[in-house]
């Protein structure tokens, strides 16, 4: 398996890979190295890529990605960006691709690891957070929420794939010239499977029968609560998680007064994430600060949670059965926090552009205390529950060994 990006883009992967493992398999996950704990007894063997993400997005050009107004400027930046880190990757990327029978690749690492695919003479599956293909249904999730007309739509998410796969040129330019890789193409269609549930976004009605939605893949579970943690939990009502995950701000010192500021007015224990942003609250008996915590662990013993809206941290409030005040920071979380307010698990989206006390106090009050959120929450997990994300892929996997 390769993956690219933020710990949201990496975390699925690890329960995947768990229940690959299970299943008999030997898997290797292939991404940035900083990612490595998160496999730590699953039974899949791990493979560093060079890049920092976190790294990336508090270096000056990662800052920038915040003075784009759209999801159309933000994700050139991205391009930008993602673009002179891609030939540091590649090198890595073709030695794990040389040591597997089957490519299992990221929707980010797409063009390149399909060209490693068929210049391996290898069969190659598509894995994916988020519904990248075109469809009339919705715009590319990167690109927001608002809808363009089922011919926009559809032209958006043409647009996306299109700068997808022109952030591999110069790295594909190279594999040919070195004979690692060809220009010919496998002519069957890729199978690709996504790690959401039909009942968070339903399958769009004009993919082609190669487009499957598997369900959520769950992170393998590492880690434990700590003493303060139980502790703080023990002491009182459940209190409200915030964090933003894997996003960062252009002013942690402002948003992290109007956290705590909105939850005391809301008259709610907070625990607040550092996260990449890093955020933080002079710790009390009403507030305590902490930094990566197994979401799967906390979230359910929480009143609410307000989060970045990215697709993983998404997931994992829906699993919990909790809800939630997304805060749209950048790319597909506006997607997603739109689909959290359809589903009645939120009570409204607050981007973080119009993030203030004020309104952040008010989003929370009503997620903690509105009872049909909590109610929609709570009928939507015990759905969740009931899916296995992980046996379409070893399904697909069974087609592609049977395949001439």
């Amino acid at each position: 398996m390769m993956t690219a990006g933020s710990r949201g883009d990496v975390a699925p992967y690890t329960g995947l890979g768990a229940g690959l493992v299970r299943a008999g398999h030997e898997v290797t996950l292939a991404t940035h190295g900083i990612f490595e704990p998160l496999v730590a007894g699953s039974g899949v063997r791990f493979h560093p890529l060079p890049v920092d993400p976190r790294a990336e997005l508090h270096s000056a050009r990662g800052r920038r990605l915040h003075d784009a107004r759209t999801g159309a400027g933000k994700l050139v930046r991205l391009a930008s960006m993602a673009r002179q880190v891609a030939d540091e990757m590649t090198a890595a990327l073709v030695e794990a691709a040389r040591d597997g029978e089957v490519l299992l690749v990221g929707g980010s690492l797409g063009p390149l690891g399909y060209a490693l695919a068929d210049g391996l003479s290898v069969p190659a599956l598509g894995l994916h957070l988020q519904p990248l293909h075109p469809t009339r249904d919705f715009p590319a999730p990167v690109l927001g929420a608002r809808p363009l007309g089922s011919v926009g739509n559809r032209l958006s998410g043409r647009a996306v794939m299109t700068s997808v796969e022109l952030l591999f040129f110069d790295a594909l330019r190279s594999l040919r010239r070195h004979g690692i890789v060809t220009a010919r193409r496998s002519r069957r269609p890729r199978p690709v499977l996504h790690g959401y549930s039909e009942l968070v976004v339903p399958r769009p009605r004009d993919w082609p029968a190669e487009l499957e939605v598997a369900g959520y893949w769950w992170p393998h579970r590492t880690g434990r609560l700590s003493p303060e943690l139980e502790d703080f939990l023990a002491a009182g009502p459940p209190p409200v998680f915030v964090g933003l995950g894997s996003a960062t701000v252009p002013d942690p010192g402002r948003v992290s007064r109007d956290i705590v500021t909105a939850l005391r007015a809301a008259r709610v224990r907070g625990i607040v994430q550092r996260g990449w942003a890093g955020l933080g609250a002079r710790d009390g008996d009403d507030i305590l600060t902490v930094d990566e915590v197994p979401h799967s662990l906390l979230f359910p013993r929480t009143a609410a949670v307000v989060h970045h809206a990215g697709a993983g941290t998404t997931g994992a409030v829906l699993r919990a059965g909790v809800p939630s005040v997304p805060v749209p920071v950048q790319f597909d979380a506006t997607f997603w926090a739109s689909r959290l307010t359809a589903l009645g698990t939120a009570p409204g989206v607050l981007p973080l552009r119009r993030l203030t006390s004020t309104a952040l106090a008010g989003a929370v009050h009503r997620a903690a205390r509105d009872g049909s959120h909590r109610a929609a929450a709570r009928a939507l997990a015990d759905r969740l529950a009931e899916e296995d994300g992980v046996a379409p892929v070893l399904a697909a996997l069974d087609r592609l060994a049977r395949r001439p």
